[in-house]
């Protein structure tokens, strides 16, 4: 009987980009039934600590606080340099410094509230907004600084808004690695051999696309409709590279080191994140 594997996945133009050949079953799903979500991060994370799906697109931030009940796969992560948020100011806003200021996160258990805790501790009240609500909120005055992500790095000057901190150049400074945002995580309920085909389904999906990147145009359109295809493809060249398919040493150490400073902070479960190995 085929088993059904319930998967959750971002609609950001990287992810569907990476499960284009999935998706439209253009890579063989070897003998899984994947039974697909497309949703945002955040909803995404939320639906892992509920236990709706096997395996998952997860922030690395909210899989530190699940690393009892999931493994990290090796394909399919967003690691690397360049690819962090970005601390934007509204106009005449200042610098994070009181409480009375507000910064909006994109998610609580994002990698990005992550890292504003990590760099701006208890500078500003903080408020939980989807991630595409923050740059107008800021635009309207109705915050002083935001925690942008996906397409904000692209477009945040075209809205007039202050660069106040690129948080994942600071991590690379301070700790000479690259950032790992997020990944893919499977329930470890899942066992070795059933987890270790979702592993290769994934990764055959990520060469299919790197090999073709034009022919997951469609998918990526159908899911992010008001990007035009020069955004959808930065996307790509920023979140998918050698990483995406395969975490590697490089990765894993990456992965390491997060687990590390979030530990100091008392940040996550306290135990480091673990990678499948098949």
């Amino acid at each position: 009987m085929t088993r059904p594997i319930r998967l959750g996945i971002s609609t950001c133009p990287n992810d569907t980009f990476v499960f284009h050949g999935l998706l439209t079953r253009a890579v063989d799903w070897r003998g899984l039934a994947f039974e697909v979500e497309l949703l945002d991060i955040q909803q995404l994370n939320a639906g892992l600590f509920s236990h709706r799906f096997d395996v998952a697109k997860t922030s690395f931030h909210a899989a530190l606080r699940l690393t009892a009940e999931y493994l990290v796969l090796p394909s399919g992560s967003a690691v690397g340099f360049g690819v962090g948020p970005l601390l934007l100011a509204a106009p005449n806003a200042g610098t994070p410094a009181v409480a009375t200021q507000c910064t909006l996160c994109p998610g609580a258990e994002t990698t990005a509230t992550l890292l504003f805790q990590l760099f701006y501790g208890d500078t500003t009240r903080v408020e939980q907004v989807v991630f595409s609500e923050i740059m107008p909120r800021l635009v309207r005055g109705d915050a002083d600084f935001g925690v942008c992500i996906h397409e904000g790095r692209f477009t945040w000057q075209q809205h007039g808004l202050t660069l106040i901190d690129d948080l994942g150049s600071r991590w690379e400074d301070e700790t000479r690695s690259p950032l790992a945002l997020g990944g893919l995580v499977a329930s470890r309920g899942l066992g070795l051999e059933i987890t270790a085909a979702v592993q290769q389904v994934i990764h055959d999906s990520i060469e299919y696309a790197r090999r073709e990147p034009a022919n997951a145009l469609p998918t990526m359109r159908r899911y992010a409709q008001e990007l035009g295809d020069d955004v959808l493809m930065q996307h790509v060249e920023l979140y998918v590279n050698d990483w995406t398919i395969d975490l590697g040493e490089g990765g894993r150490q990456a992965l390491a080191i997060l687990s590390q400073r979030a530990a100091a902070a008392g940040i996550g479960s306290g135990q480091p994140l673990e990678v499948f190995r098949p």
